[in-house]
């Protein structure tokens, strides 16, 4: 079964069930959300009532809530601990979203493994397996940690990094991976053979830990490091290839989220890119026929 969603919002007053009557407007059966905006710190209350119903009208639309992601916001950085108190306030704040993730009984959350800010990739890595063991006790949360493009210091660019944090984690149950089809084609990864690449994670970390994929067209050409996402169809990745990601075999029941940009910055593309993705046809006029809609 094919599970297509996109990012969308989630505001004070609906929360989740907002979330869901947006995904249900793109005609997505799955989606992914931040509990908060993703730059700041500021977060309201979860209201279990509205969380209730969303799951009630999720049953009754034959929705699977266990595909429902939640992405952490960017300001956790868990490679960087030069100051002490930044560590903690990363390994704090990851807490409160875990907690936040469990009053939604949202299973997984993707999170930016982090940026190493000139203290080197090793020490990153450390640094990261130390925070994700302090952040994931006691809860059956699981952290999917998301592949990067490898702009300026990130870790997690490469495979092998993603295995090294993985390695260290003392709960294997809580941590797995996220694919993010941009940031692997910026990182160097040829995903237009996408079954060789699956071959290499494979050997390298493991097919059962992949438990999301975002997928994005990229502005660039494979190897830039600059993660700048495109529209479906329309980057340097393309159609076609983005198809044979979606419906590849091994990733059947793998949920796939969009991330792609708006159009004009106001208006979401994630209705028209499903539709391509469920009829498996490109269409080159996105961005002019979704002008010509609104």
């Amino acid at each position: 079964m094919l599970y297509i969603g996109s990012h969308v919002g989630f505001k004070k007053e609906k929360q989740l069930l907002g979330s869901l009557e947006e995904a249900l407007s793109y005609n997505a059966n799955t989606f992914m959300f931040y509990t908060g905006a993703p730059q700041n710190t500021r977060r309201y209350p979860i209201d279990s009532t509205i969380t209730e119903k969303a799951i009630e009208s999720m049953q009754e639309k034959n929705i699977d809530y266990s595909k429902v992601i939640v992405h952490a916001p960017y300001v956790i950085n868990l490679a960087n601990d030069k100051e002490k108190e930044k560590f903690d306030f990363a390994v704090s704040f990851l807490k409160e979203e875990i907690k936040r993730c469990e009053q939604l009984k949202i299973k997984n959350i993707v999170l930016h493994p982090g940026s190493h800010v000139g203290l080197g990739v090793e020490k990153a890595i450390y640094n990261i397996s130390k925070g994700l063991n302090l952040a994931l006790k006691n809860t059956n949360v699981t952290i999917l940690l998301e592949t990067m493009a490898g702009k300026g210091t990130e870790v997690g660019s490469k495979l092998e990094e993603i295995k090294a944090i993985i390695d260290n984690i003392n709960n294997q149950e809580n941590i797995g991976v996220c694919l993010d089809t941009c940031h692997l084609s910026d990182a160097g990864y040829d995903i237009k053979n996408f079954d060789k690449f699956l071959d290499e994670f494979d050997k390298i970390i493991g097919l059962e830990k992949v438990k999301c994929i975002h997928i994005n067209d990229s502005k660039n050409e494979i190897g830039t490091h600059k993660d700048r996402h495109e529209n479906i169809g329309l980057g340097k990745i393309g159609f076609t290839t983005l198809i044979n990601i979606i419906y590849n075999k091994r990733l059947e029941s793998i949920p796939k989220i969009l991330e792609t940009p708006y159009i004009d910055r106001n208006y979401p593309p994630y209705k028209y890119e499903i539709s391509m993705i469920k009829e498996k046809k490109n269409n080159p006029n996105l961005i002019e026929d979704i002008k010509n809609q609104k």
